[in-house]
């Protein structure tokens, strides 16, 4: 059921209409029993696997909560850390591992023939792991009290709107609204609507009219450099429209229900270094790696050797949680590099405000294009894949007429993004549009509207990060 569906648009009046008639405690199990269904829209096999994760963690949050024995409160953390991360290991990564072993054998001259298993990997996995096993970890820390009915708890792990793709809640956050039950009001809804109106351009309009471009550039067996960068630019777009504009309908579904969801995206294509990159992408992975692992790991405590250390082991398992690959690995080592690289160069230097201000554009450009490089690993299905884009780098051509056509449609869709991201910084604002005067207001939505009937892409393309 994909938030750019009719179907979804359907399911989500029956419950909007719904909970507006329900009071608080039968509000939670109508949105939980919602919760459920939405998922089970994908593939009801997996319910199972969500309702068991939930469980575990309800039952050890609560004892950890209510032991006073600090050795019983690290048995049941860690009773809950390797629940989560064997079911986590299994689904996403057993046949990575698997193969990997197959292939390293077969290298020195040795054929393996292990039994095969097909495992599916459950939508969402990923993100609703992360977010019980922080929530467990925050009750362990002292920093929280548990959710007291189940219920509630249940609703914490699988609130339809992040469920899927995030952005990653922390117990701290959500489980206080969970527990208060907020209402929808007018203005929630009018900035709610605002959100999904916008995510829907991102993804229906942006990324799925980039898609096709981006397709055929991977798919080239020798491609020219220009085609290699038309490729990694498109991705960009592609990516950043695709994730942000699933965030906004989320945190505009939540809102108009009545919840406040975090903040996943700030502009990360006007980040001007690696550590800012991550402070404006999928703000609430890169927060998590950093609390739970960068931090633990002992973070920049211990000397600058050990802080690359660190860097690079929590950039490498940000990789490898993106999906099980090697080209993920490669992308998150490749992360770990800059950030070693940034802070090894700037720690202990004070840069001049006047400094600072002229190489700005200079400073935007390079970050931009290592984005873009990192982008180009990401995408790549495979070693092989990957080898053909980097090697297309170093073959220049006369630019088509097929390439120049996919030159406008990235300058079509990307340029007017990027304006209006420029103009959200200068403001300093977020709600840049919505805080327009009328005419300039309506003029905006009016554009986008027709841009949405006119080339919108509805229920055709799975977003990027259902993979994951």
């Amino acid at each position: 059921m994909l938030f750019n569906s009719l179907d979804f648009l359907g399911f989500f009046i029956v419950v909007f209409v719904v909970q507006l008639c329900l009071p608080h405690r039968p509000r939670n199990l109508f949105f939980l029993a919602a919760s459920y269904f939405f998922y089970g829209c994908w593939d009801w096999r997996f319910l199972g696997l969500m309702a068991v994760s939930t469980v575990i963690d309800y039952i050890c949050s609560h004892r950890i909560a209510t032991s006073d024995d600090a050795a019983t409160k690290r048995r049941l953390l860690a009773v809950s850390m390797i629940a989560n991360l064997a079911i986590l290991g299994f689904f996403k990564y057993a046949g990575f591992f698997v193969d990997s072993w197959i292939t390293l054998a077969a290298s020195r001259g040795i054929e393996l023939s292990p039994r095969t298993w097909q495992i599916l990997l459950p939508v969402g996995i990923s993100f609703y792991t992360f977010q019980t096993m922080s929530y467990t970890w925050d009750v362990y820390r002292g920093e929280m009290k548990p959710l007291k009915r189940f219920a509630d708890f249940a609703l914490y792990v699988a609130f339809f709107p992040q469920l899927v793709a995030g952005p990653i809640e922390r117990g701290k956050r959500l489980s206080p609204q969970i527990k208060s039950g907020p209402r929808t009001t007018l203005d929630g809804f009018q900035s709610g609507s605002w959100l999904v109106f916008k995510g829907l351009f991102k993804k229906a309009v942006i990324a799925d009219n980039l898609a096709p471009v981006v397709d055929s550039m991977f798919a080239l067996e020798s491609p020219s450099a220009v085609q290699v960068m038309i490729g990694a630019y498109a991705f960009a777009f592609q990516i950043y429209g695709d994730f942000s504009g699933y965030t906004d309908i989320a945190r505009g579904v939540g809102r108009m229900l009545g919840y406040d969801l975090s903040l996943n995206f700030r502009l990360p294509y006007l980040a001007t270094n690696p550590s800012e990159f991550w402070q404006r992408w999928h703000i609430s992975l890169s927060s998590w790696l950093r609390d739970y692992l960068y931090i633990p790991l002992g973070g920049n405590r211990n000397g600058p050797w050990m802080t690359s250390r660190n860097l690079m082991l929590t950039m490498l398992l940000g990789g490898l949680w993106h999906g099980a690959a090697w080209t993920f690995v490669i992308w998150g080592a490749f992360h770990g590099v800059l950030l070693i690289c940034h802070r090894r160069t700037t720690r202990g230097v004070g840069w001049s405000d006047h400094w600072i201000r002229r190489t700005y554009p200079l400073r935007l450009f390079c970050m931009f294009h290592l984005t873009c490089l990192g982008w180009l690993i990401f995408r790549a299905d495979s070693l092989e894949n990957l080898h053909n884009m980097l090697s297309g780098l170093l073959r220049w051509s006369a630019i088509s007429i097929a390439d120049w056509q996919n030159i406008w449609m990235l300058a079509l869709l990307a340029a007017p993004l990027m304006v209006l991201h420029w103009m959200k910084e200068r403001s300093q604002t977020l709600v840049f549009v919505p805080n327009l005067s009328l005419v300039p207001r309506l003029t905006i939505y009016t554009t986008m509207a027709a841009t949405i009937l006119a080339l919108g892409s509805f229920g055709k393309q799975d977003f990027i990060y259902f993979q994951f």
